[in-house]
């Protein structure tokens, strides 16, 4: 009994640089999927194409393309000449498999040997999702420690605060962090003697921009400015 062959889309990529190159041109990428369709007894019911597109990233035409096809029903599985072709980044291969090829869609590559309507195709797959999500969990895990360096040699990260800038701190191990800047104190000395005799926010900001201070960023004084400062202060005062 003959069964219905695999339909699949076709997917086809050349970067800037390798248009000319021999094997991954678009020409060359099109004559080996059809003949592998052909091979494999596969329905190819379209090609997409990224031509000049880095693989940095999926949003690409061509790919989204390609995937919408998927997602339609119009194809049960897409074809890749080789992995590169779909993308460099392990990362971005984790979140395709997670999306589309755990177990919705099978995915082909030529080049790759892959092809997960098998068992051994679907178990190179999960040794690339494996790898993925190691690569995620441990560059998660080395940015967590160095920010947690960072942060204990006094480096102040996020931005600037109203009352202070970036600085190298002077002493016997100069760093960066923390210094004061004059004129926004004055300005943070007088919100909070407002804010002491029962001014409301609304007031306060008023009345900074009718004596003329200046915000951290030169736009206008806003009651959430004020709360937020306020808060800041009281919780710098309360810091053991």
């Amino acid at each position: 009994m003959s069964t219905t062959p695999t339909r699949v889309v076709g997917y086809l990529r050349v970067s800037t640089q390798q248009q000319a190159d021999e094997g991954v041109s678009l020409e060359a990428q099109r004559t080996k999927l059809r003949a592998y369709a052909v091979a494999m007894d596969l329905e190819l019911v379209a090609l997409c194409e990224d031509a000049g597109v880095s693989a940095k990233t999926l949003q690409r035409p061509g790919l989204r393309a390609a995937l919408e096809l998927l997602e339609q029903g119009k194809a049960d599985g897409l074809v890749v000449a080789k992995l590169d072709r779909l993308t460099r980044s392990v990362r971005d291969l984790g979140e395709l498999v997670d999306r589309y090829f755990h177990s919705r869609f099978s995915l082909l590559c030529l080049a790759d040997s892959i092809d997960t309507r098998t068992a051994s195709g679907r178990l190179v797959l999960h040794v690339l999702g494996a790898v993925s999500q190691w690569e995620r969990e441990a560059t998660a895990e080395r940015t967590r420690d160095a920010l947690a360096q960072i942060k204990a040699d006094g480096v102040i990260l996020g931005r600037e605060g109203f009352g202070w800038k970036r600085g190298v701190v002077d002493d016997a191990a100069p760093r960066l962090g923390k210094q004061p800047i004059e004129s926004e104190a004055l300005t943070i000395r007088r919100l909070v003697e407002q804010r002491n005799v029962g001014r409301t926010f609304v007031q306060i900001a008023a009345l900074l921009e009718a004596e003329g201070h200046a915000t951290k960023r030169g736009g206008r004084w806003h009651p959430t400015t004020i709360q937020r400062i306020l808060r800041r202060e009281r919780d710098h005062e309360n810091d053991p």
